[in-house]
Order: structure tokens, then sequence, then C-alpha cells
């Protein structure tokens, strides 16, 4: 099979003839239709995954065909439309048993501890438990571009945040992942004020529905974020996230909320911003901050999520803003490397 092949951190991608893989015993082969292109995906292209070991074959927002089944594996058959979350649960521990499968003390991440889904065939293991049945009226492409931005965002307002209606969310980070919380923030009746650097992005941002936004670039030397956004929201945010994981984004979101706000730590730290200073005394103390983290959403927590699908309050295929080939994805993620991609890109399989 052909595959989009990564043999040096930070070069190109190539498409390549390798070894289908193995279906697993209890697990699936999937023909990939569609896979987004991800932040996390670059994370893993610039080497600073320590998961992500050469020659490597990225991706993890798949959406495809199931063509072969294992032995062990009940509950699915070659012909069905499916999608996964990234954290494949082992599907029998303590963690997986009570619903967590996100943190699962032995689960296979698509795209990082194994192959992905860059490639015209990957295997899924612990199928049962892991995969996603996709309606029939949701194309492979829309539901390749919801992956683990729109799930992940959908986790971090359901699940960690509790967002209310009405209540005030802030966004730092227009990419696919902020789009994607914004859609979610407003369909949820919250009010959304969007933060980013890029004119492009935060135009994006508000024709997603933010009410307001805050471009950062505006306010170097000259102004703070948090000031800015607690001016837009009347006192600040009751909600507010950090897209991106790098250290001026997770300060701005702190001092972007009101007294007893909740701030969602979506971004993964890398590199230099994995340790940061936290401001406890003035902030977190003095206003009675709320810190939460998270990482993905369980194949057991998708059911709402559609169910906002196919009630028509929220379009996935709306947050696409192109696709691309096999042999495009490097440059796609060099686009993501100089800060120029805007929007949500999905390979088309």
């Amino acid at each position: 099979m052909q595959a989009a092949v990564l043999e040096a951190f930070g070069g190109a991608v190539t498409v390549q003839d390798v070894a289908e893989p193995d279906c697993p015993r209890d697990g699936v082969l999937i023909e990939v239709r569609a896979c987004g292109i991800c932040r996390s995906d670059h994370h893993a292209w610039k080497g600073v995954d320590p998961d992500v070991v050469l020659p490597h074959v990225m991706g993890h927002e798949l959406a495809g065909v199931i063509v072969e089944t294992g032995p062990d594996c009940h509950a699915w058959r070659a012909g069905a439309r499916v999608t996964a979350p990234f954290i494949l649960g082992c599907g029998t521990c303590g963690d997986c048993r009570e619903g967590r499968a996100t943190a699962c003390d032995h689960q296979d991440v698509i795209g990082f501890t194994q192959w992905g889904a860059f490639a015209e065939r990957v295997a899924v293991p612990h199928a049962d438990f892991n995969l996603v049945a996709l309606p029939d009226d949701l194309s492979f492409v829309a539901a390749a571009g919801m992956g683990c931005r729109v799930t992940t965002a959908w986790r971090a307002l359901t699940d960690r945040a509790d967002l209310k209606p009405g209540e005030w969310l802030a966004i730092h980070g227009a990419g696919g992942f902020g789009l994607s919380a914004i859609r979610l923030g407003v369909a949820l009746g919250a009010q959304v004020v969007a933060v980013d650097v890029n004119p492009e992005a935060l135009a994006l941002a508000k024709a997603a529905g933010a009410n307001a936004t805050v471009n950062a670039a505006d306010l170097v030397g000259r102004g703070d974020v948090g000031e800015a956004v607690r001016a837009a929201t009347d006192g600040g945010a009751h909600v507010s996230i950090d897209g991106l994981g790098i250290t001026a984004t997770f300060e701005n979101s702190l001092r972007s909320l009101r007294k007893l706000g909740r701030h969602v730590q979506v971004g993964m730290p890398v590199g230099p911003h994995a340790t940061v200073p936290l401001p406890l005394l003035d902030l977190v103390y003095a206003r009675q901050l709320t810190l939460h983290g998270m990482r993905g959403l369980a194949a057991n927590r998708f059911a709402n999520l559609m169910g906002l699908v196919a009630g028509g309050r929220f379009d996935p295929g709306a947050l696409v803003t192109g696709t691309c080939g096999m042999a495009d994805v490097g440059g796609v993620l060099g686009e993501m490397d100089a800060g120029t991609l805007t929007g949500i890109v999905v390979m088309e399989g």
C-alpha cells in the first residue's frame, strides 16, 4: 500500500510503498477515505513527541471503511463506515471499564505510538471498544474534519469546563481546534471571544460565530490580552481555553478569566513550554480559578456529539476549508509551521 512517510524530523514527507499493516486479532483494518491534518501531527513532524520513532506514518483524524476484521472482533463487519478516537483504550483496565479510556495506562495512540492514517489503510486494535459508527449522511471528509479537534473541543466544553448557556467563552488560538470550539460554544448557547495573532484566522472565527475577537499581535508592547478579553466580556470569561499550549497563551487564558473562572488546557505544551511559571497568588488563588487538563474523547462519549450533528445544530463539514492528496501532507505541515495555514485541511484518500 502507499503511505506518506516521515524519515527525518522536520523534513520531507514522501509517498512510498510500504507493507500493509496486520489486522489485530481483536481489531480491524480500515481503508482510509479521509484524514484531517492536525496541530498534533505537526508536533510529531517536528520530533517533539517522544512516542514517534522514525520512519513513521502520521495521521490520526481518520474516517473510512472496514475491510478486514480479526477473529476476536465481534461487533463490526467489513463494509462499515467508521471513525475512531486517536487515543485507543485497552477496554479492560479499570480506567476503561469506568469510562475513562483517555487515561488508560495501556493506550495506543494512532499516528504516534503506532503508524497512522496518512496511508491507504490503518489498523485499529480493540475495535469493539474503540470504533465509532459514522452516519450514512456524514461524508468522510466532514467526519475527518471533526477529528480530534471537534471531539476534543466537545469534551473540553461539556465535560471539563461544564459550559453553561449565556456564559462567556474565550478561545486562545483560532486554528482548527479553536474554530471547532467556537462553533460548538455557539451551539451550546455561549457567547464567544476569539484570540489570535492572524487577522485571517480571526475573520474565520467571526464567521464561525464569535461575538468578539482580540488580535494579540496588536497589543504587543502596548496592552494586555487578558485585560482586552475582560473588557470584551464585561469582567472576564467564565471559561477560557488555551488551544496552542505555549507559555503566552496559557497565561493569557488565565488572565482572561473572571473570578471563579475555569481554564482548560487543550494545547499540548512541548519543549520550553512544558514547564511554565504559574501566577498562583494574583490569579489562581485571588480569583479562585479552576484549572483542567485534558486529552481527547473516548469512543463511548461520541454519541451526544453525533446527536448534535444529526439534529442540525453543528455542521462539521463547515469547518473544512480545503482538501489535499497524500503527496501534499508535508506541504500543509510546512504551512502550519510557518503560521500561514488557516482553517482545516483534510487529506482525501
